[in-house]
């Protein structure tokens, strides 16, 4: 039995098209039903249906053994625990694309305040990366980590600046936020556990292939 590691919402929504275009289509709709193990039209393979952030900690220590994740999300898992996570991505989807940037309000003078090497208050529930990011640019930060309504933090005094992803930038226009660097381009990616593709490589390998030719890339 394979185990596939999904997250509701986006990525899901577009995982699924191209499951489909391989032969695989979930038994129940994790929308509507309480399971978080979801059988598949496949018998070898079920579905199981985790936050965004765990699917590279179900399939680091094996629970799961494949898995779709953005790579703001993987960016993230690595910088916490390391490079050597026995995490392998065979592939880029070419779905759940946008970008992870850096927004402030629309009057704030950010290239000001870095140039003037001021210390900027940064709400994201990337702490990781966005640590990392500003380092290497020689700005120093105080990281506010935030799960939710990114916007509301320079809205409400609680931050100066924002690490979110953004897709069209209409949340951000409608709460007067601009976008003033762009950290990283985003696609979700599919993981592998590598301990699985050893020892289950005729179970795994046919679905990697057969995503990799429906993939957009």
């Amino acid at each position: 039995m394979i185990t596939l590691a999904l997250s509701k919402g986006r990525i899901y929504d577009e995982t699924l098209p191209l499951l489909a275009r391989c032969g695989v289509v979930p038994s129940e709709d994790p929308e509507a039903s309480r399971k978080l193990l979801v059988g598949t039209s496949q018998p070898g393979l079920r579905i199981v249906v985790v936050r965004a952030t765990d699917v590279p900690t179900y399939v680091q220590h094996g629970a799961a053994d494949v898995g779709v994740a953005g790579r703001d999300v993987l960016m993230e898992h690595a910088l916490q625990y390391g490079d050597n996570t026995g995490l392998y991505q065979p592939l880029d989807l070419g779905i759940g694309r946008c970008r992870l940037c850096v927004a402030v309000p629309a009057g704030f003078d950010y290239e000001s305040s870095v140039r003037r090497g001021a210390r900027l208050r940064v709400a994201t529930k990337y702490v990781q990366t966005a640590r990392q990011f500003f380092a290497e640019k020689g700005v120093h930060v105080d990281v506010i980590k935030l799960y939710g309504s990114m916007e509301l933090a320079p809205l409400s005094g609680l931050a100066d600046a924002i690490v979110d992803l953004v897709s069209t930038g209409s949340t951000l226009r409608a709460n007067d936020l601009v976008e003033v660097e762009e950290i990283a381009p985003i696609s979700a990616r599919l993981i592998a556990n590598q301990a699985s593709l050893k020892t289950r490589r005729e179970l795994l390998a046919p679905l990697i292939e057969r995503l990799r030719e429906v993939a957009p890339g």
